[in-house]
């Protein structure tokens, strides 16, 4: 005989619905102990055992598992219209963004300089991000500014100049009463980039535009000298170097020595110097497809990504660390 309260045991497992009572040790032990019958018992010791495994067989077979029916949630509702409100996380457990934080900054120091300030767009149309700067179709400037394209034809923005048109177009009557264009229009940008400690492929970056009449190189390199002696509360040691983008003529890099190596060259800047930003005197065609006479007026802009600059102030060595999500890095600036 088999052992009533091992096989009562197995039977509420089975009626439980545990679908491991057929691998159970117990169930097992059962057919182990048939090997040990006398001759004369196993056959009915035997046909009991399976007899056994299959009504626990057809117990869960037959199992069927309770369910409770809940109310619906209508999440088109206020909360009151539902049972239950959600529980959100203390505000106290939550930090700005050290990008956002800084570029607070950035703003309100421009704001001091007289800029006014304007968001750029996630999402652009070709004209804009190109033609409209002096990028002419199928040239093959437009290979260096690789982005990325959504089904409908608009393009990932891969620059905040993006809005020079926009800016320049709403505000041309300003020069008409005697007053600048001056704006910084800060925004995200997307490009088909190589990731490394100075390079991501999705960044914040800050544009500057200022049109008047009788503005040289020389006022755009004192802007910029100002802003990032007051941003970074010391004298910076910068230099400029000629370079080419087809919206400015003359064009510029703009960079300053690098604080990680003191210009001795290191993965951060490669050889001393960490390139800020890209600047130069508005193209006359710019300036034209904007509505703008180029004979009467001339201006300079400028962009940069703002990472960079965070990066800088912050002694942050791997740009990367800003879209990693890592709350360890994210809490050093609570």
């Amino acid at each position: 005989m088999m052992d009533e309260s091992l096989v009562n045991g197995l039977m509420e497992r089975a009626k439980a619905g545990d679908q491991t009572v057929l691998r159970s040790a117990e169930l097992k032990s059962l057919f182990e102990e048939l090997k040990t019958k006398p001759t004369e018992e196993r056959a009915a010791f035997g046909k009991a055992v399976n007899e056994l495994k299959q009504e626990l067989e057809e117990i869960l077979l037959n199992h069927h598992p309770k369910t409770t029916t809940q109310k619906p949630i209508d999440i088109t509702a206020p909360f009151d219209v539902n049972a239950k409100k959600p529980g959100l996380l203390p505000a106290d457990q939550g930090s700005v963004h050290p990008l956002m934080k800084e570029l607070e900054q950035v703003l309100q120091i421009y704001a001091r300089m007289g800029f006014a300030s304007a968001e750029s767009r996630q999402l652009d149309d070709d004209w804009h991000m190109f033609e409209s700067l002096n990028f002419p179709p199928d040239h093959p400037a437009r290979d260096n500014t690789d982005t990325f394209e959504v089904e409908d034809g608009l393009l990932a923005p891969a620059h905040t100049s993006t809005m020079q048109n926009r800016i320049m177009s709403a505000n041309k009557h300003l020069l008409d009463i005697g007053q600048p264009i001056a704006y910084v229009i800060p925004g995200r940008v997307f490009r088909n980039e190589d990731v490394d400690a100075r390079h991501e492929h999705t960044f914040y970056q800050l544009e500057g535009i200022y049109v008047d009449k009788g503005i040289n190189a020389g006022h755009l390199i004192s802007v910029l000298q100002t802003f990032f002696e007051a941003y970074f509360g010391k004298k910076m040691e910068v230099r400029t170097q000629p370079f080419y983008f087809p919206f400015t003529e003359p064009s510029f890099e703009f960079a300053i020595a690098c604080p990680f190596c003191d210009k001795a060259g290191c993965h951060v800047c490669g050889e001393g110097w960490l390139e800020l930003l890209g600047c130069g005197m508005i193209h006359p065609n710019v300036l034209k497809m904007a509505g703008i006479d180029a004979e009467k007026y001339t201006g300079f802009a400028w962009g940069g990504g703002i990472e960079r600059m965070v990066m800088v102030k912050n002694n942050i060595e791997d740009v990367r660390h800003f879209h990693s999500a890592n709350l360890k890095f994210l809490r050093q600036f609570r």
